[in-house]
């Protein structure tokens, strides 16, 4: 696959999640098609339910043609349980944290630029002054393509007896101001 990929973004929300779930829920088939199995990768549909009913959810996917390649969707954090907070010793002076909770693309269109483009469409108009992500630390190349969009890791999490124990990745969405 090139990477001059005409793929159109489209924007979510909470309201749209009962029309886009479906969706949702076939990307990660075809992309986790080898590890449909594993228990973690099963409960996908939960975490799909319980992020896409939060407040501020946000879901973008991108379409070529009429074919969903991906997505990526998150929601605002809630004060006090930011997935960075445990790791760093001095808090920013904004904590606001927009929690990018799924970037996924299916193989077919896999280094086409197509994750960033997502990404990008995702946080880029965001109110928050920080964006988290996790990621598994068994795809250092995945990390590495996070820290080339701007993430550092700041620690480790481990949010489920049966997920990874997760690269907690932060990023300012705006520069910082300094009192």
């Amino acid at each position: 696959m090139e990477s001059l990929v005409t793929i159109e973004l489209r924007r979510f929300g909470h309201a749209d999640l009962s029309a886009i779930r479906q969706t949702l829920l076939d990307v990660h088939a075809d992309a986790y098609a080898a590890e449909l199995d594993n228990e973690f990768v099963q409960r996908f549909q939960w975490f799909v339910d319980h992020w896409g009913s939060r407040p501020g959810y946000a879901c973008v996917i991108g379409y070529d043609a009429t074919e969903p390649v991906g997505f990526a969707y998150g929601a605002p954090a809630a004060s006090g349980r930011e997935w960075w907070r445990e790791h760093l010793a001095e808090p920013p002076a904004d904590e606001s944290t927009f929690s990018v909770s799924e970037l996924m693309v299916r193989p077919r269109w896999r280094k086409t630029g197509t994750a960033e483009r997502l990404h990008t469409a995702l946080v880029q108009d965001r109110p928050e002054a920080l964006a988290v992500l996790l990621v598994d630390p068994d795809h250092p190349k995945v990390q590495a393509l996070y820290e080339t969009w701007g993430y550092a890791a700041v620690g480790r999490r481990q949010p489920f007896p049966d997920s990874p124990n997760y690269a907690v990745m932060l990023r300012h969405l705006r520069t910082p101001t300094t009192s």
